[in-house]
């Protein structure tokens, strides 16, 4: 299970089967998060089903955490984490569009690489972004990602 992680305005933590209510009173990510993640939206609905799948992926994930505030944000993860090459790829999404363009993914992710070679001793952390999402490009920027 990973650790509490604490930045000045936000908890990472482990998720717990509790979260699943929180997540689904957010309803389904809107459709210009889905495309920016290059996801084709279907309209498929968002039920207790879904946020049950969404709170149990990162529950079953050792390098995953719920992003909160006063309430779930949204979750960050470290994937394909190796310990032996200390490498690792980054993975966050702010659920709600309000909380976007804020810094607090910024936040978040400074924190969770913070961890990441501070505690896990990675040497790399890599991601992937769609060239037309500017602004997580000038998050990962001021995180000191380069292309």
């Amino acid at each position: 299970m990973p650790p509490i992680l604490v930045s000045q305005n936000l908890t990472m933590r482990p998720a717990t089967a509790a979260d699943v209510e929180a997540r689904l009173a957010l309803g389904a990510e809107p459709d210009e998060n889905l495309r920016l993640y290059g996801v084709e939206p279907n309209g498929a609905a968002f039920g207790r089903k879904e946020a049950e799948r969404w709170v149990g992926a990162l529950i079953e994930h050792p390098h995953a955490w719920i992003i909160e505030a006063a309430s779930l944000l949204g979750s960050v993860r470290l994937d394909r984490v190796d310990l032996v090459d200390k490498r690792a790829s980054l993975a966050i999404g702010l659920l709600r569009q309000q909380d976007q363009g804020r810094g607090l993914g910024t936040e978040a992710a400074r924190r969770v690489l913070e961890y990441g070679f501070d505690e896990l001793g990675l040497h790399r952390v890599s991601l992937r972004v769609l060239a037309g999402n500017i602004r997580a490009i000038r998050c990962y920027e001021k995180c000191g990602f380069q292309v």
